[in-house]
C-alpha cells in the first residue's frame, strides 16, 4: 500500500457516499436503469462485512465502483445527446467461452487482429465513456474517435495496469496485461453491478451468491447498450468492421441470459483439464485478494472459485444440449501447438473467409506475444486446499464429456 493511500482518510463505503460522489465529480444525476442499484447495494454491504478489506483495499474497491458510477452517469449523457446511438446493430457476435487457463485470451487477441472484428479493448471496458472536455463539460468530449492525438482513456489505463503491478508484480506472470489491448467484456458487465469481477478482487460471497441466484437478463442488456456505444465510437473513428468478437469464462454462468440478449451468437467453447485451470485461476484471484486485504485465504478462495466454474460449466452444458448448433469445441493443447488450423476451424464455424489479410496480422500477433517472453507461473493444488481426487469429482461431468475423450484421441 503506498503512503498516499495510507495517509488518505478511509472513504466511507456506502451506496448513498458512492451514488453522491459519482455524481458531484460528475455533475449529472441520470445513471440510467435503476437495476443496478439492489446488486450494488449486496456488494457494498459484503465488502464492509465479509471482505475484511485493508485501508488500501477498502480505498481501492471504492474508486472502483466509484469509475463504475461515473461511466454511467457518462454513458446516460452521451445517449441522451446521441440517440442514434440506441440505433446501432449488435448482430452475429462470435463468443470465445471456457474455463480460465483454457487459451480464451490468447484464441481472443490472435482473432481481434482480423480488422473485420469489433473487439472490447483494455481501456474501453475499464472507460467506455468518453471523457468529457475539462473547458466545455458536458457540451463536447476531450477527444473524438480518430482523432490525432492520444485518447486520454488509454493513459488513464495506463497508470491504472502500473499501480496494479507495482502492487502486484506477479500478476504478470499470470495474465499478460495491456491497456491498448482485446479484453473481456466483464468489465462491461461490472458496469451493471451483475459480474463476476467483483469476488475476484475480494472475498464478497453473499454477493456472489446474490448474483447467481437472480436472473442477469439486466446485466446482459446494459452489456448490449454499452457495446453500441463502443461501437458508434469506433465507427466514429473510422474502424467498420462486421460483427463483434467478445470474450468471457463469465458467461459460463449464464449462458440463457447471453442468447436472451444476443439470439445469434455463435459460442467458441475451450477446454483444457480443470485439474491444471482451477488451482491455476484460484492463484491469480489469490493474487488480486491479498492487493485488497491482509490475509485472506487461500483455500477459501480455491473453494469458492472451483464451485462456482463447477456450476457455471454444468449449466453451459445443459444449455447446449437445448442450442448444439451454437456451439463449437476447441481443445487448449491444439490452440497452442497448431493455432492455424484451429483458427480455420472456427472461421468454418462462424462463416468467415480467413484471409490473407487477417493471417499476416495473426502471425504478426503471435511473434510480438510469445509466451515464453514472460516468465513461467508456479502454483501448486495443495495452496488452495485442493486435491486431484477432489477436483476430477467437482467436474467429473465435464470431463467425462470434454476432457477424457479427448485424452484418448
Amino acid at each position: 500500500m503506498s503512503n498516499a493511500v495510507a495517509d488518505a482518510a478511509v472513504p466511507q463505503l456506502t451506496v448513498e457516499s458512492l451514488l453522491a460522489a459519482a455524481r458531484d465529480k460528475t455533475g449529472l444525476a441520470d445513471f440510467g436503469d435503476q437495476s443496478f442499484l439492489e446488486p450494488m447495494a449486496v456488494l457494498v454491504n459484503s465488502l464492509a462485512t465479509e471482505a475484511h478489506l485493508s485501508v488500501g483495499g477498502t480505498y481501492g474497491q471504492y474508486q472502483r465502483i466509484l469509475d463504475l458510477l461515473v461511466n454511467r452517469l457518462r454513458v446516460e449523457d452521451a445517449l441522451k445527446k446521441h440517440p442514434e446511438i440506441r440505433d446501432e446493430k449488435i448482430e452475429n457476435p462470435v463468443v470465445i467461452v471456457g474455463l480460465p487457463r483454457t487459451g480464451t485470451t490468447m484464441l481472443h487477441r490472435i482473432m481481434a487482429s482480423d480488422s473485420r472484428f469489433f473487439a472490447p479493448l483494455w481501456y474501453e471496458v475499464r472507460n467506455p465513456a468518453l471523457f468529457p472536455c475539462e473547458k466545455t463539460g458536458y457540451e463536447e468530449t476531450s477527444w473524438e474517435p480518430g482523432s490525432a492525438t492520444k485518447d486520454p482513456r488509454i493513459t488513464d489505463a495506463e497508470a491504472q495496469v502500473a499501480v496494479m503491478l507495482q502492487l502486484a508484480p506477479e500478476l504478470l506472470k499470470i495474465h499478460p496485461l495491456d491497456p491498448v489491448g482485446a479484453d473481456e467484456e466483464i468489465m462491461l458487465l461490472e458496469h451493471s453491478f451483475f459480474s463476476t469481477t467483483p469476488p475476484a478482487f475480494a472475498n464478497v460471497p453473499s454477493y456472489t451468491r446474490w448474483v447467481q441466484e437472480h436472473d442477469n437478463t439486466p446485466g446482459y442488456r446494459y452489456l448490449k447498450v454499452l457495446l453500441q456505444y463502443l461501437q458508434w465510437q469506433k465507427k466514429r473513428g473510422g474502424q467498420q468492421a462486421q460483427r463483434w468478437l467478445l470474450k468471457a469464462p463469465h458467461h459460463l454462468h449464464h449462458m440463457a441470459e447471453l442468447f436472451a440478449v444476443f439470439p445469434d451468437a455463435k459460442v467458441i467453447l475451450t477446454h483444457r483439464d480443470p485439474l491444471q485451470t482451477i488451482p491455476s485461476i484460484s492463484s491469480f484471484h489469490f493474487t488480486l485478494w491479498k492487493m485488497a486485504a491482509d490475509n485472506p485465504d487461500p483455500a477459501v478462495c480455491g473453494a469458492q472459485w472451483s464451485a462456482m466454474f463447477a456450476r457455471g460449466m454444468q449449466m453451459t452444458m445443459q444449455f447446449r444440449e437445448q442450442h448444439p448448433t451454437n456451439f463449437a469445441d476447441v481443445m487448449y493443447r491444439d490452440t497452442v501447438t497448431s493455432p492455424f488450423e484451429v483458427i480455420e476451424k472456427v472461421y468454418a464455424f462462424i462463416g468467415m473467409v480467413l484471409t490473407e489479410e487477417a493471417r499476416t496480422a495473426m502471425h504478426q500477433w503471435r511473434e510480438d506475444n510469445k509466451r515464453e517472453n514472460r516468465e513461467a507461473h508456479e502454483y501448486t493444488l495443495q495452496q488452495f486446499g485442493f486435491t486431484e481426487e477432489g477436483l476430477r469429482a467437482q467436474f467429473g461431468g465435464y470431463r467425462a464429456r470434454h476432457i477424457e475423450p479427448a485424452s484418448l484421441s
